[in-house]
């Protein structure tokens, strides 16, 4: 692999991906990999992460594979670590990706345990991946971070509040990143995707009506994960900020922005679809 970088971020970049090892973060690591880049795989689970990193090297890209729990601070420094010591130089990219599903419960009968378990990794993950790397990004000419939300950071639908909440807090990090990173050469980039082919359904704990919905809304009008991860990378390079992957996220995020209570309403109906008992 030739070290040669392009004008784009994604091309020839050191790569450092969370949750790499199914899903949108395997996607983000082969797309990555045909953009001539060197990937470093993590996970929470080290075969998921090395298969991950062998479908990279059988493409004939560079990947290392490496253990990684985004709710654990220390996990996310020695990433950080490890990255620079396998590429022999900090990383230039950064993808937050590491997430778990979670619904099916009114506010109120969700449990704190739960709320823990999905803000610890879908909202800390996520802040220990940016306030660990923002340095380093920083300091590079020329880099990038992208961060996957959801959604449902902005549908606000029912029985999926501790989801949708850490969703939320992700796009305004997001947000206020960017804001930070104007005058320097790091791109930031969230991405708002509805339903993608992935197990987050099966994955994470979504009970009830909701799981059977979540999986069959999946399965039938799910997005492929290399979608999202084309459309993330060539919005980074390009420097824009939103990435509404799918019409019905971008419509989703219009309405909002136009008629915030007509959301609300349309949302509260949607209720009965998720959980008509």
């Amino acid at each position: 692999m030739t070290s040669r970088r392009s004008n784009k971020i994604s091309h020839g970049a050191r790569a450092v991906i969370t949750g790499a090892g199914s899903g949108i973060g395997r996607s983000f690591a082969l797309e990555l990999a045909r953009r001539n880049a060197a990937v470093v795989c993590s996970d929470k689970f080290a075969d998921r992460a090395e298969e991950t990193a062998e479908l990279v090297r059988a493409a004939g890209g560079t990947a290392f594979a490496t253990v990684c729990d985004v709710a654990a601070r220390p996990d996310v420094e020695k990433l950080a670590a490890a990255a620079d010591e396998m590429f022999g130089a900090p990383p230039t990219l950064v993808v937050n990706n590491a997430g778990v599903g979670a619904g099916g419960h009114l506010i109120g009968e969700i449990g704190f345990d739960e709320w823990y378990w999905v803000l610890g990794i879908n909202l800390l993950g996520v802040v220990h991946g940016c306030e660990v790397f923002a340095p380093q990004l920083r300091a590079q000419k020329q880099a990038g971070i992208i961060n996957i939300a959801s959604a449902a950071a902005y549908s606000a639908a029912p029985l999926m509040a501790a989801y949708s909440a850490s969703k939320a807090a992700v796009l305004s990090l997001s947000e206020t990143l960017r804001s930070e990173m104007v005058g320097t050469g790091v791109h930031v980039t969230v991405v708002c995707p509805t339903f993608v082919k992935t197990n987050v359904a099966r994955d994470g704990r979504i009970a009830g009506n909701a799981a059977t919905y979540a999986t069959t809304m999946m399965e039938r009008r799910g997005t492929a994960p290399e979608v999202i991860a084309r459309k993330s990378l060539d919005a980074n390079d390009a420097g824009r900020l939103y990435v509404m992957p799918q019409l019905d996220a971008w419509l989703g995020w219009r309405l909002k922005r136009l008629a915030p209570a007509l959301t609300t309403r349309a949302m509260a109906k949607a209720r009965n679809v998720m959980d008509p008992q």
